[in-house]
Formats: C-alpha cells, sequence, structure tokens
C-alpha cells in the first residue's frame, strides 16, 4: 500500500514540476507545427529536393509562418550547406508565392530584420553570442581548427555570430531547429551535429522533443543518414560526456536567459559538511511514518556539490535549471540540464553538483524507508573536474 502511494505522489510531483517548467519556458516536449515546418524546409533546402521543399514551404504558410520567417530560415541554410542550396531554395520559394498570389492567397509578410545594435567589434561580438550558445567562457586561446586555421575562426565569428545569428527574425532556438535539421540531412558531419545537440540542450530543448527530431526527418533523408542522427542524438540525451566545445558553424537570435531559476524557494544555505562549496536547501516536504519520502530544492552555486553518498531506497533528481554533474561509482560523469531527470538505484555511491562556471537546481525525491542517507567521503579535485576543466585551469 505505502509503495504505491509513494509511486503516485512521485508522479503527481513530477507532472506538476514539468508543467511548471513547461509554462516557465514557453515550450512543451511535443514539437509545434512551426518546429516541424522548420525542419522539413531546412531539410528539403539541405539536399536540394525542390518538389519536396515547395510542398513543405506551402504547409508552413498555412501553418502561419510569415514570408520573411520562411526566407530567414532559406538565407539560414547558407551558412551550412552553400549559397547554392540556399538560393534554389529561396527560388522555390518565390515561384510558390506567385503560384498563391495568381490563386488570390495573400500570405503574411511578417516582421522585416533589424538591425543589429552592439558597441562590440564584430569578433567580440560573435564571441559573446557563442559563449551564450554554449554555455561556455570564450577567453581561452585558440585549440584546434581555430588554431590551425585562426581565418576560419574569425569569419565564424564575424559573420556566422556576430552577422547571422543576431538576426532578430528567428529565435535562437529557431535557429538550431534549421542548423541540426540541415546537418542531418548532408550528413558526414556528425561531430558539428552532437556540438549543434547541446547547444540545444543548453538552449532549453527538451530530450522528448530532440527524440522527436528524428522521426520529422524520415521522410526526408535516407535511412543511412536517418541511422546516423538517432546515434547522435542518444549519446547526447542518453550518454555521458563533456560539456562539449563548438565543434563547427551554428546559429541563433534572441539571447535567452541563461540565469538558473527556480520555481521553489531558494531556502537556507547548507551549513554542514556534506557539501563542497555553497549550495542551498528548501525542504519542499517532509517525510514521515505515512509516506516516508522526502522532497527538497537544492541550489548548487557554480563548483559546489556533495560528497560521495548512497541512499538505500534510491533517490529520484529533477533538474529544474542550469548545468550539473552526476557520476555514479565506476562510471563516467554525466551532464545534466534543464528537464533531465536521473534515478539513482538504492545503496549505489554517487555525487552529484553544479559545474565548474554555472549554478545548478534540482529537486531531489527521496525514499527513506529503508534509512538515511549514508554520507561516505568528499568528491576529489581530480574526480570532480572533466579534462576541459583542467585544461581550463592550465
Amino acid at each position: 500500500m505505502k509503495s504505491s502511494i509513494l509511486k503516485i505522489l512521485n508522479l503527481c510531483l513530477i507532472l506538476i514540476v514539468n508543467a511548471q517548467l513547461t509554462k516557465a519556458n514557453g515550450m512543451t516536449d511535443s514539437l509545434g507545427k512551426r518546429e516541424k515546418n522548420i525542419i522539413h524546409i531546412a531539410a528539403y533546402t539541405a539536399i536540394g529536393d525542390l518538389p519536396g521543399l515547395a510542398n513543405a514551404q506551402k504547409e508552413a504558410l498555412q501553418s502561419g509562418l510569415s514570408i520573411n520567417e520562411i526566407n530567414e530560415v532559406l538565407i539560414h541554410v547558407y551558412a551550412y550547406a552553400g549559397f547554392p542550396r540556399s538560393l534554389r531554395g529561396i527560388m522555390t520559394f518565390m515561384n510558390v508565392l506567385e503560384e498563391r498570389k495568381a490563386k488570390g492567397i495573400n500570405d503574411i509578410q511578417g516582421n522585416a530584420s533589424t538591425p543589429v545594435k552592439t558597441e562590440l567589434n564584430k569578433y567580440d561580438q560573435g564571441k559573446k553570442v557563442l559563449g551564450v550558445l554554449t554555455n561556455q567562457p570564450q577567453d581561452q586561446p585558440l585549440t584546434g581548427y581555430g588554431a590551425f586555421a585562426p581565418t576560419i575562426d574569425r569569419f565564424l565569428k564575424e559573420h556566422l555570430f556576430a552577422d547571422i545569428f543576431e538576426r532578430d527574425i528567428l529565435s535562437y532556438v529557431d535557429r538550431e531547429w534549421v542548423t541540426i535539421s540541415v546537418l542531418s540531412a548532408i550528413g558526414g558531419v556528425e561531430p558539428m551535429l552532437k556540438s549543434h545537440l547541446n547547444i540545444c540542450r543548453n538552449l532549453g530543448i527538451t530530450s522528448p522533443q530532440l527524440q522527436q527530431f528524428i522521426p520529422h526527418l524520415k521522410s526526408v533523408i535516407g535511412e543511412e543518414k536517418i541511422k546516423a542522427a538517432n546515434e547522435i542524438v542518444r549519446q547526447v540525451i542518453g550518454v555521458s560526456g563533456l560539456e562539449n566545445a563548438y565543434t563547427g558553424p551554428t546559429a541563433t537570435t534572441s539571447t535567452p536567459n541563461i540565469t538558473p531559476e527556480s520555481i521553489f524557494p531558494k531556502g537556507q544555505k547548507i551549513n554542514n559538511n556534506n557539501f563542497k562549496g555553497t549550495a542551498y536547501l528548501q525542504i519542499l516536504t517532509e517525510a514521515d511514518s505515512i509516506n516516508p519520502t522526502s522532497v527538497g530544492n537544492v541550489t548548487f552555486e557554480p563548483g559546489a556539490r556533495t560528497r560521495w553518498h548512497y541512499h538505500p531506497a534510491g533517490q529520484i533528481l529533477m533538474v529544474i535549471d542550469g548545468v550539473g554533474y552526476y557520476q555514479e561509482k565506476g562510471t563516467s560523469k554525466r551532464i545534466l540540464r534543464k528537464g533531465d531527470i536521473v534515478k539513482c538505484p538504492p545503496n549505489t555511491p554517487h555525487w552529484h553538483g553544479a559545474s565548474q562556471y554555472y549554478s545548478f537546481i534540482q529537486v531531489a525525491i527521496t525514499n527513506n524507508q529503508n534509512g538515511a542517507t549514508v554520507w561516505l567521503e568528499h568528491v576529489t579535485d581530480e574526480e570532480y573536474q572533466f579534462p576541459e576543466d583542467q585544461k581550463n585551469k592550465e
């Protein structure tokens, strides 16, 4: 009986939190018509399927996308598939509009792009945008392709990020849907696709949305490319890994709110020795003799984390905002972002906390029916750091 009640209470809490997150983020876990239209237009343009593109453009107009929004999708494609594909897409769209006008259909023009306003030079503005997209500082010396070919690094930051990303017709999220659709459609660019899927996560696109992204591509691209894209999506939403640095072109517009926020009170600072760094706790519900489950909202400042510990009856963690780490003994660390849910198995040593540069907010649901949390040794700096953290430190 207790077990059934506990399951129902946990499910209700998850549904409530997810509903609040949906309201706060202005998005749902299901792809809407807008996202589907953008995905189809971008993919058809990238592979040069003009009849399919014309149908996708008509559907987008009928769904309410404006002429300028669709034009902006086609313009954005050029950053990833080149001018020829983009121009053919625009010419196809011109024909579609002429046909519809001849039938007496007057489509909505929509807002025009306004000039980008910034006091920074283009290179620094591009670095600023890239920092927002990746949730990573951009003040480190160039490495990889940037160090090998500094010219392409400058082109990317000055033109792609400062010029294209900052155009205000599409949002950052809209542009990322374009980007991952093009990269999936052209194929053979899996490292870039993985980077952009991680950017999607940084911008608040949920795991269910990314999972639904693949089926919407099936009618456009071949099975081989679908399998490759699906594998990268699986890696990003289902396995551990580093906080991926940018490894190729990206795109965006309106700056999202990246300051971690919670729908629950922050609570009081934790002053015991079970946490390293600064963390706060707000107890949402206490365990009692009827329901042995406690629920708490925990806010970790950058670098803060728990000791190694375990729960005799397990625990569920729901990520409210920010970027955090989670690790079980004998496994690699995982990156946690808004919308992620972790099930900590009973009697399994683990730790969790904020990433080095960003705060992290979680709701912890702990079943205490088999006893209280058992605290172990502190997480060492070497255990906490990812290789990228160590490289940045050096």
